[in-house]
């Protein structure tokens, strides 16, 4: 084998060199391994050429992320004195640099779970390493899921090692190890130190959160970057959490002079432009980078890192399935990686935009990104790998149950899981895309409907985000890409677009784009407007293609405007959507939203990229949420009947029923009054006497007697109210009702012959006068009387069979309340001389006897005696 060796033509020394025969020692024996190594000790670098010296075949090594693989394998082949594609390679999404003389290929490891997925076996490789494993990537957890399963079951010769930086040993020795626990082999810490200088704002900052990140950090980040430049030596790394921080922060620093470069470095830029991040220059340079630089990154000339504290991760509402990017504090193990930049070549410090009692309460490992992201893609990879949910795997973590629920029904409602969650032919077919499942569709089923070069193109745009540049017209972007305005952009895209029209079966590769005449586009009928089998696809306009393959992927998020020439939009899924100010779509009726996401608590999720399409093409690709409904209810204060067609939640057409069914009016007109209560009825002074009598007879005479409380009545209202609600039809009718015949209904014939007698509408009093009680409440009915007609009345009348007595308000000739009792013997005793004495002067015409019992009741006015 030492015509194949490489490590020994490394001539530099690194703090995991000494380890590395206790690695391989490892693998030889136990055939997997845990590697835990600093940051800066190289095990990146050296690592995968020692395993390589030791094995015949070819060493895989998986990198979390496209810029990481690319400088791994670029670090390595320097080492050697190599270009990159000789004994060293590497392959990302797009790009391949490898040659008949690799032994080792440096590879995303979303690429290693596709390779796993076409070749279990990994024919020609003799060791897989799965860098970077504490940052807990889907993909990185399926990578470490498959590659144990294949050399337990296909490979047992296969090495296998796990490489972090984190002291997670154990946990990952264990899912390694597979029955028994891996080795952990551990190396020496970074060469250099790296001092901690802590450098909190000097006001406290608001939280981050779901909204931009506040203004004044990122002040107080540039001003510790100016800090840091007059301070230190050499080139400055800054983290940031995401591209809009770093053109934030670069603008403050747009003034900097003496020779001072500030570069960019993140996931959304072409490689050329990532490169120039990572060679060094020949001015001192301030890079401003995202979570990409956090490992298996060396970016030369760095001495000094300043940490904003930040991290962005995405977080699914499974509700809406819509996605937000929510700022959170960096890890404690996050933090330890970004610090370690800065020892790679020299001692260096770290700044931290945090205070070390804030550091203290920080989460010690980032959250995975199992728990909080979008599983359709993972549930369609265990499912193709014949593990369903992923049991009997060795994943770190188990899948939320609720978000792979989702991501089952999403995949079963594309064709790609049956009914027992197996994948299908079409699930294999969308596996092999190489793309989210929902963007698989798009291509599978959009080129047939737009060719295939046009299907690619479009999904290639959305599944490669980085080309699409700035503004959320995506017709807009694809027609930029074409142009070629954009080399680097348009050179990735080409790449992606190429290879998904590869990844497309045969039968569909060869359908030309359509160019026949776009005369007449039928409007398709409200069944849901496909077209039949044998009828030729009519040619879309590129906006309209690029709509409708939209639509495929995410027909869920096709979008009415709420208002004509507004930004308001309502999607099919329910979710309300605004457009950003000024963008170029504002009015346009429907849309194809690609790209929205929501923050947590904001009324309408925000649309980042969208196609405009029309109701026809609406119609077509979502027509499985297409539904035609009777609807009967309440609604808008009366009664609704109608038939709608909808689009999901987006009502297309309404039009009244001539006739209802009746039990349905008379449920809504039910649900009408109970939503809105008993004053729908007209409530006549007679029906509320009534109410009330009841009322009192059920108080003072017990259960027998009907409830006709508010909630009673509402509650029984199919039965007092029942043949006047088999007759209505609309909210007028209930106030036409007759109420007091309505509440009769509630007494049985045994009770409704006493109710005179126990609860009289009036009482006759002395001066023969028939007087109405009033039974308000219904512990003291009131008989507001004249005191002159109570003259002779011994005592106040009883009503409810006796058990009540009335509460008289005995009244002045004007009509005032002078007293009130229920005892009117005693008032006549009493409390009458003292009301005597006072009125007879005001009322001279009016009897004020002296004895009120033997005097004669009068209605009418006479002399005083």
């Amino acid at each position: 084998m030492r015509d194949w060796a490489v490590l020994s033509d490394v001539p530099i020394e690194l703090p995991v060199r000494p380890a590395l025969p206790a690695l391989v020692a490892a693998l030889e024996s136990a055939g997997s391994a845990v590697l835990v190594a600093p940051p800066g000790t190289g095990k990146t670098t050296l690592a995968p050429l020692a395993v390589a010296d030791a094995v015949a075949g070819r060493v895989v090594v998986a990198q979390p992320r496209r810029v990481a693989a690319r400088a791994a394998a670029r670090r390595m082949a320097a080492l050697l004195g190599e270009p990159v594609g000789d004994r060293v390679g590497y392959a990302v999404r797009g790009e391949r640099r490898v040659g008949p003389r690799t032994r080792v290929e440096v590879v995303t490891t979303g690429l290693l779970v596709r390779r796993l997925q076409h070749d279990p076996e990994l024919a020609g490789v003799d060791a897989v390493l799965l860098d970077e494993i504490h940052e807990r990537q889907l993909d990185a957890d399926l990578a470490l899921a498959f590659s144990v399963e294949s050399r337990a079951a296909l490979r047992p010769e296969l090495w296998l090692l796990a490489m972090s930086a984190t002291p997670e040993a154990d946990r990952f020795a264990a899912l390694v190890g597979g029955t028994v626990p891996a080795p952990v082999v551990r190396a020496a810490s970074a060469l250099h130190s790296v001092t901690r200088i802590w450098a909190p704002p000097p006001r406290p900052v608001p939280p981050p959160g779901a909204g931009p990140v506040d203004r004044a950090l990122l002040d107080h980040v540039a001003a510790t970057v100016r800090r840091a430049l007059g301070e230190q030596e050499g080139d400055l790394l800054v983290f940031l959490p995401g591209v809009g921080e770093i053109a934030a922060v670069a603008g403050r620093l747009s003034d900097l002079r003496d020779g001072v470069d500030v570069l960019r470095l993140h996931g959304r830029q072409s490689g050329v432009e990532q490169d120039a991040a990572l060679r060094p220059g020949e001015r001192r340079r301030v890079v401003l980078a995202t979570a990409v630089a956090e490992s298996s990154l060396t970016v030369p000339g760095v001495r000094t890192v300043v940490d904003a504290g930040l991290s962005r991760v995405a977080r699914l509402d499974l509700a809406r399935g819509l996605g937000s990017l929510v700022t959170v504090p960096v890890s404690r193990a996050a933090a330890t990686q970004r610090a370690g930049r800065a020892g790679r070549e020299a001692p260096g410090q770290v700044y931290r935009c945090w205070s070390s009692g804030v550091h203290e309460r920080l989460p010690a490992q980032p959250e995975p990104e199992i728990a909080t992201a979008d599983l359709t893609g993972f549930a369609l990879e265990l499912a193709a790998w014949g593990a369903p949910g992923g049991a009997g795997l060795a994943l770190p973590d188990p899948p939320p149950v609720a978000a792979m629920t989702v991501a089952s029904e999403t995949l079963t409602a594309l064709g790609a899981l049956d009914a027992e969650g197996r994948i299908t032919d079409r699930g294999r077919a969308v596996v092999a895309a190489g793309a989210h499942p929902r963007l698989a569709r798009a291509l599978l089923d959009g080129a047939d409907r737009v060719g295939a070069d046009r299907a690619a193109q479009v999904v290639a745009l959305l599944a490669e985000s980085t080309v699409v540049g700035s503004g959320d017209d995506l017709g807009a972007a694809w027609r930029r890409l074409r142009a070629g305005t954009d080399p680097a952009a348009t050179a990735r895209w080409r790449a992606e677009v190429r290879r998904l029209r590869a990844a497309l079966p045969p039968a569909k590769r060869t359908t030309p784009d359509e160019r026949t005449t776009p005369d007449e586009r039928a409007t398709p009928d409200e069944r849901g407007g496909r077209r039949a089998a044998d009828e030729q696809p009519v040619w879309l306009p590129d906006d309209l293609a690029a709509g409708l393959l939209v639509g495929l992927a995410y027909p869920e998020r096709l979008a009415r405007v709420r208002r004509p020439g507004g930004s308001a939009y309502l999607m099919s899924g329910g979710t309300a959507a605004e457009l950003t100010p000024g963008s170029g779509l504002v009015g346009v009726e429907w849309l194809a939203v690609a790209v929205a996401d929501r923050a947590p608590g904001a009324p309408a999720a925000r649309i980042r990229l969208a196609a405009a399409l029309d109701e026809v093409t609406a119609r077509e690709v979502a027509s499985s949420l297409l539904r035609r409904e009777r609807e009967i209810g309440w609604s808008g204060g009366d009664v609704v009947a109608r038939e709608v067609l909808r689009l999901g939640a987006i009502e297309l057409v309404d039009r009244p029923l001539a006739r209802p069914d009746r039990d349905e009016v008379a449920a809504a007109l039910l649900t009408g009054l109970r939503d809105t209560g008993l004053d729908l009825l007209t409530w006549t002074p007679s029906a509320r006497t009534l109410r009330e009598r009841l009322a009192f007879c059920r108080y003072a005479l017990g259960d027998d007697w009907p409830d006709v409380s508010d909630e009673a009545l509402l509650a029984d209202a199919p039965n007092w109210l029942g043949p006047e609600l088999a007759h209505a039809r609309r909210r007028a009718d209930l106030g036409r009702v007759d109420v007091v015949d309505a509440l009769r209904r509630l007494l049985p014939w045994s009770l409704a012959g006493r109710l005179d007698e126990l609860a009289p509408e009036r009482i006759a009093v002395p001066s023969g006068s028939r007087i109405r009680v009033d039974y308000t409440d219904p512990a003291a009915p009131v008989l507001a009387v004249r005191l002159q007609e109570a003259f002779g009345w011994p005592e106040a009348p009883r009503v409810g069979g006796g058990r009540i007595p009335v509460l008289l308000h005995l009244l002045s000739p004007a009509g005032r309340p002078v007293a009130v009792t229920a005892d009117l013997a005693s008032f006549w005793r009493s409390g009458y001389r003292q009301v005597r004495a006072e009125l007879r002067g005001r009322y001279p015409r009016h009897a004020w006897p002296e004895d009120p019992t033997t005097a004669t009741p009068t209605r009418h006015s006479g002399r005083r005696r």
